[in-house]
């Protein structure tokens, strides 16, 4: 039996496709949280890679209303379907995703970048830190490279560590590295969180950061279990955090200290949940700070070295 076609043949323009894809979404009640946070702007990225268009400057406005032939119709319809029926975020069917200003290469061997640490590196992390002196910055669980690259774009002047226990993530980073031509300040290492640091070579004895930074897994058992499909497309280990949710973010507070420079900050996310939140504080009598996204997104924390 033929498949049958998904949309009618009324479809013909960019605008006609991004509308039936929108309210196809809004209909299957799909998901929107890695890249795109409703359903005409997903649906709008999703056609413009079908058809070669860029997404970054957005399309001119006559495009919209330009007719598309037979094969980029065909082409179009495929990837809005696929978003329907397999669930897939729409960031691993186009092999990219946006963070901080840059464009990064993705697949499903890590999350999608999305963290609201991307507005604190944009910032400098100001007032917190002063930029002019970090020379050393060290990424935890960089997954796609994401924030490596980003606080290296940052701090022109400092040297990068990302690491990440998942080989898969670790190719991923290393891709996105030299892509943008960073391999001399962004070092790739295979490490679960400071394990592997000291036995890396090059790295001189007693070296500490003047910033860490880390989006670890904090996702609760109880929540991965009820997460919608989109999220469950994302590697687990990337986001198991245990049965409170602190199996990584309790090591990294407990371990961080013996890693900070003289006057270093630690910055790590760890999702909107009061009873994490609540947790954390319970667990470790220190003076966070939490910070607060213009853009949205919350439960990002920041402690300085002398805070321990």
């Amino acid at each position: 039996m033929a498949e049958r076609p998904f949309g009618g043949k009324g479809l013909r323009t960019v605008a006609d496709f991004v509308r039936f894809g929108a309210s196809r979404f809004n209909e299957a009640g799909l998901c929107f949280a890695h890249g795109a946070d409703n359903a005409v702007d997903e649906a709008l990225a999703l056609v413009l890679h079908a058809l070669h268009l860029p997404a970054h400057p957005p399309l001119p406005a006559e495009l919209f209303h330009a007719r598309l032939t037979p094969g980029e119709r065909r082409a179009v319809r495929a990837l809005l379907r696929r978003r329907v029926e397999d669930r897939t975020p729409a960031a691993y069917l186009t092999g990219e995703a946006w963070f901080a200003g840059c464009r990064f290469e993705i697949d499903r061997r890590v999350l999608v970048p999305r963290s609201p640490i991307a507005e604190f590196i944009e910032e400098g992390f100001h007032p917190w830190i002063d930029g002019g002196r970090v020379r050393r910055i060290l990424d935890l669980g960089t997954g796609s490279g994401c924030i490596a690259v980003a606080c290296a774009l940052a701090f022109p002047e400092a040297r990068v560590d990302a690491v990440d226990a998942s080989p898969g993530a670790i190719a991923v980073a290393r891709c996105n590295v030299a892509r943008l031509d960073l391999e001399g300040r962004v070092r790739v290492v295979e490490s679960d969180l400071f394990e592997g640091l000291e036995r890396e070579p090059g790295r001189p004895a007693g070296a500490r950061y003047d910033l860490i930074v880390s989006n670890p897994p904090y996702v609760t058992d109880e929540e991965l279990a009820g997460l919608a499909p989109e999220f469950r497309a994302e590697p687990a280990l990337a986001l198991a955090g245990g049965a409170d949710g602190l199996d990584v973010v309790g090591r990294i507070v407990e371990e961080a200290p013996g890693w900070l420079a003289p006057e270093g900050v630690l910055v790590v996310e760890v999702g909107a949940s009061p009873a994490l939140r609540a947790a954390l504080e319970a667990r470790f009598s220190l003076p966070f700070v939490w910070l607060e996204p213009a853009r949205g997104g919350e439960g990002v924390f920041l402690l300085r070295e002398h805070d321990f």
